[in-house]
């Protein structure tokens, strides 16, 4: 199974470095990783050139003109780079735990996709980790521990390597809300069959929300990742939510129909894209 590792990223090249870092640590580095940009500067290209040099696995940079917040259209773009079976997403400030693409292969099923959760680093400990470049996803559980105990991150439950009964992670299998792109894989031919991303989701929010209720309606259940899979979510500033309210109605239809496949997405970009 050929694996590709999608990383959104706008602007936060620290951010990206450390989670670039957690990416060549990890247990399991038979995948390829691409960086989904949308629209950062040279500082970005940059990092990523300093990486690809060493990194254990090959690194694709996909890059789309700033013109806003358009994550489902560089998500789109990034798949199509790839030939990949399986496709694993997640942001650039989202520093993966080691096990984190061992996890989702092993747990890979078709018939489903997986959806794992994160811990939250508060804003003073996200600066510190960030000017020293702190490999985070080395720490022992005492080090998080200690940071637990200093307020520095929100939970630690989602460390806990729990093996599940697979009857167990598919308990809730037409659950879609909690399903975030920070941690979310599924079968390429899966994301490929409902059009990809919603691309008409411009501006922060739902564009995840939406692909997930899709798959359900394509007859995909969702399997639980956590306890297997966490990533530790760095601090950032609230995205600007002015376009929000459009995408809450353009969510709200797509409740209200039965539709399975995104009104823009892959086909745009290549007409194959749809039988790939």
């Amino acid at each position: 199974m050929k694996i590709a590792v999608v990383v959104t990223t706008y602007n936060r090249p620290d951010a990206l470095a450390l989670v670039m870092a957690g990416f060549a640590a990890q247990a399991d580095k038979e995948f390829e990783l691409i960086v989904a940009d949308d629209g950062s500067t040279g500082e970005t290209a940059q990092a990523v050139r300093d990486f690809t040099g060493g990194a254990p696995f090959p690194v694709r940079h996909v890059w789309q003109e700033d013109a806003g917040f358009r994550a489902a259209a560089i998500r789109n773009q990034a798949v199509l780079a790839s030939d990949a079976d399986y496709l694993v997403f997640t942001d650039g400030d989202c520093v993966p735990m080691p096990n984190f693409v061992a996890a989702h292969r092993r747990l890979a099923e078709r018939g489903c996709f997986l959806a794992g959760n994160r811990m939250l680093l508060n804003e003073a400990l996200t600066a510190r980790v960030l000017a020293e470049q702190t490999p985070i996803y080395a720490w022992s559980r005492a080090d998080w521990q200690a940071v637990r105990q200093s307020g520095g991150v929100n939970r630690l439950v989602p460390l806990r390597e729990l093996a599940l009964p697979g009857w167990l992670r598919k308990i809730r299998p037409r659950r879609w809300q909690g399903a975030k792109t920070c941690n979310l894989s599924l079968w390429r031919d899966d994301f490929v069959h409902v059009n990809g991303f919603d691309e008409r989701y411009c501006g922060w929010g739902l564009e995840d929300s939406d692909l997930v209720i899709r798959l359900l309606r394509a007859g995909l259940h969702h399997k639980s990742a956590r306890f297997a899979a966490p990533v530790a979510h760095l601090w950032h500033r609230e995205f600007d939510r002015a376009g929000l309210p459009e995408n809450q109605a353009r969510l709200s239809t797509l409740l209200a129909a039965d539709g399975i496949r995104a009104g823009i997405g892959l086909d745009r970009y290549a007409v194959g894209a749809v039988n790939a």
